[in-house]
Formats: structure tokens, sequence, C-alpha cells
């Protein structure tokens, strides 16, 4: 069953443990981790927040509306089209002014990277957790870094090219089991890692529905489960509209994914969400 517990003591300002988030999950799931982009070009939010006042501003309201962990990034990886590649210069430039203060606010802070450079020196800097949209498939020193640090890592699923006539459900299994090997290869705890099938990512809208939808075969892994559908263009497919009016196609995605073993849900609209896993939560409890 499905439970939503209020906030307890199972993180602490400044916690970098490696055990903080299995004690999180263990103390209240599903999890919401809010999103927080730098980036001039990301596809729902690009611009918003590229000023560090706003950055943390708006991360401050996230927590007050219920988000346990902030996930910062400073690349865009939206996958069709539009993002420009950066420096790792320029994404610690970017993140620079923020992690600390992110810190403060007293939630774990995730630090979306594809680059081992930028996620060494987030985690030095005292991020909690790195989330590699290639599941240290891109980037060969990323394992050793995670593996180093003892930290979380995040493993989404990805591809370079969609394929309608794929299917999905064996590829994102494929994928997992090889960055499950590099992981262990490289000395990276089990209990370290979260799955993520990558929703929107390397994958037509219907294989994203059909991701979420066989969310449960994923299971199998024994490691707990991510998803970010927010916003994303699967939900445009279903029933046309911009990004920042997905807010129904989102919340729909999310509580169907957590009904299907997400541990973790990566959204953009944190309130709104978390009303909706609550009251998802207390019917589900009377079924």
């Amino acid at each position: 069953m499905v439970t939503v517990k209020d906030p307890g003591s199972a993180y602490q300002v400044g916690d970098t443990h490696p055990s903080w988030l299995a004690r999180l999950l263990a103390d209240r799931q599903p999890l919401v981790m809010g999103v927080l982009n730098l980036t001039p070009d990301s596809f729902s939010d690009g611009g918003q927040f590229l000023d560090p006042d706003k950055a943390i501003a708006h991360a401050r309201r996230m927590i007050a509306e219920g988000a346990d962990i902030i996930d910062v990034g400073a690349e865009s990886t939206r996958p069709y089209g539009g993002a420009v590649r950066v420096s790792a210069a320029e994404e610690l430039r970017r993140l620079a002014p923020v992690i600390a203060p992110l810190r403060a606010l007293g939630v774990p802070v995730s630090v979306d990277t594809m680059k081992s450079e930028v996620a060494k020196w987030a985690l030095d800097q005292g991020a909690a957790m790195i989330n590699d949209v290639w599941g240290l498939q891109r980037d060969t020193d990323m394992a050793a870094i995670m593996s180093r640090s003892g930290l979380p890592v995040v493993i989404m699923h990805n591809r370079d090219v969609v394929d309608p006539a794929l299917d999905i459900m064996a590829d994102i299994e494929a994928f997992f089991a090889r960055s499950l090997a590099i992981a262990a290869q490289a000395g990276i705890a089990r209990d370290r890692m979260v799955l993520d099938p990558g929703i929107g990512f390397g994958k037509t809208p219907e294989q994203s529905i059909e991701a979420i939808g066989r969310l449960g075969r994923l299971r199998s892994f024994g490691l707990p489960l991510l998803v970010g559908a927010s916003r994303k263009r699967f939900i445009d497919k279903l029933s046309p509209a911009p990004p920042d009016q997905r807010l129904g196609g989102s919340i729909a995605a999310h509580v169907l994914s957590v009904l299907n073993g997400a541990a973790i849900i990566r959204v953009h609209d944190v309130a709104e969400t978390v009303q909706a896993l609550k009251v998802a939560a207390a019917i589900r409890g009377h079924s």
C-alpha cells in the first residue's frame, strides 16, 4: 500500500552519510524530488532560476510544499533538441553560488549531471546524491567517483537514438544490467543505487507510456525506482498542451507510477503532487 508520512528525523541538515537515502525511504514513501533547473534552455522552466537568489527561493518554496529532495541541474538534458551542451566549467559556474545555500535548507541535495568532474566537485561541496542521466555509461570516471564517495547515485536509462520498433522494457532491463555490472566492478554498494527508466529519454511517447505502465517489471532488480514524468512530451501526445499546462497528466502519471512501485517521484509541481499522493494513499488505504 502507498503511504505518505509526515517528515520525521530521518535526515538532518548537512547529512551526507551513505545511508541517508535508505533511512529516508524506510521512514516514508514515496519521496518527492523537486526539480531546480539553473539553465536557460530546459524544456519547461528554462531561464526562470538563473539568478541564485531566485533559485534558492524556489527551492525553499518546494521544501515548504513537501519536497524531500532537491535535484539541481546546471545543464539541460532535454531529449528533443534545443538544449546546448555546456562545459564542466560552465556547469560549475552555475552551481557554485547555490550548493551551500541549498544544503542549509535542510533536505538532501541531488546534482543532476553526466560529467564526473562536476559530480566530484558537487560531492566535495556536500551534495548527497548524483543523478546521472546516462547511468554510469557515458563518462567512464563516474562509477569510480561514486564508489569513492559511498553516496547514492541515480542510474537512468537513456538512448542516443529513438527506435519505435524496440522492445523498450527489454532495452531498459539490458541497460540497467550493464550499469549494475559497471557499478559492481567499481565497488559501488548495491544499496546506494536508484533506477530510473528515463521517461522521455530515447523513447517515443508510446514507449514512455509503456515504461510507466509496466514499471512493476523493474522491481525485479530489487532497487528503489525513480520516475520523472513531470510535464513530459508523452502527455502532449495524449492531450495537447504546452509544458507548463501538463499538470494533470503529470499527476496521473506519477500517482500510477507510485502504485506500480516507484519510491521516488521527480516533479516540477511539488504542492499539487504531494496533495495527489496523499489523497491516493488515503483512498488506497480503504480499498
